[in-house]
């Protein structure tokens, strides 16, 4: 795998001079064995009176902004230089405790993970439990990765993929019922189908970056998808946007029980409603020493 360097530009317009109130930044790659960050750099205009960066609650890494000056354009600049080694798909063995679902987590595991067995959002006449049983073999122990892959390949094939510039995720059940939504909608919708399950499933933010002729030559976009925990498997990376299982094609910025700790950009600023314009993102994800030329 190449080594890529990612730009993402994102910038706040407004028709007269504003105050900025905090804003959180997580756009700073997730490294692991799989994914090392070379280089890193966030360039804000205009400067923050104060930026300081914490881990999460999860690990992420988070930039703190705080602003004294009054601007009618605040632009946040993040690039970083990654190695990226995808995982290879992961196959499970009939020797592998969670071959076959339903399976026990080990119970020395099993306090850290409960947070992301257990569902986070109503399903009060069972729908969302239902639809996630059809993926259970009615007359023998199912394997557990069929469950997994094959949630995530008619998920992609069944929905409708729309962007939505409304704020925030839809809840799984308004995903399910309407056929569509956006990544994190479809990430969301996933997670909680494997909860219903006793799976531990969370969420994750990043990009996605496809190759070009074999090369990586500029293309990309901020994205969700979800990590599931199985028994000496850890978590392994399934995209239900594009069918893709593992890491391939995927940079992760951080992960999360909810979406909404997971957001790559937000805060607020002081002025009336009226003054915002617009917001602009750019991305770009290029084999390093190409990001300049395209």
């Amino acid at each position: 795998m190449p080594l890529l360097t990612i730009h993402h530009k994102t910038e706040y317009r407004y028709n007269r001079p504003v105050a900025f109130g905090e804003h959180r930044v997580m756009l700073r790659p997730l490294v692991g064995h799989d994914l090392h960050l070379l280089d890193g750099r966030l360039d804000i205009t205009p400067e923050p009176m104060a930026l300081r960066w914490i881990h999460d609650v999860f690990g992420n890494s988070v930039a703190i902004a705080t602003f004294d000056e009054r601007a009618d354009r605040l632009t946040f600049v993040a690039t970083a230089t990654v190695e990226h080694f995808p995982a290879e798909e992961y196959a499970l063995t009939p020797d592998d405790r969670a071959y076959f679902y339903p399976f026990l987590y080990d119970v020395e595991e099993f306090p850290d993970l409960k947070q992301f067995i257990a569902p986070q959002y109503a399903d009060p006449d069972g729908a969302l439990a239902a639809w996630a049983r059809t993926f259970l073999d009615e007359e023998a122990p199912t394997p557990t990765f069929k469950i997994l892959s094959n949630m995530t390949h008619r998920i992609r094939a069944g929905l409708s993929y729309r962007k939505r510039h409304e704020q925030g995720t839809q809840h799984p059940l308004d995903t399910l019922q309407s056929g569509s939504g956006s990544c994190r909608d479809y990430a969301l919708l996933m997670i909680e189908a494997l909860r219903q399950l006793g799976i531990a499933a969370r969420f994750v933010s990043g990009y996605l970056f496809m190759p070009e002729n074999g090369h990586y030559v500029g293309g990309g976009s901020t994205h969700a998808w979800v990590q599931a925990y199985l028994p000496s498997a850890g978590w392994i990376e399934f995209d239900p946007t594009n069918g893709i299982v593992g890491s391939r094609d995927l940079i992760r910025v951080a992960v999360a029980r909810d979406p909404r700790q997971a957001i790559p950009l937000h805060g607020t600023y002081l002025g009336s409603a009226d003054a915002f314009d617009c917001m602009d993102v750019e991305i770009r994800v290029a084999e390093a020493g190409m990001a300049e030329t395209v």
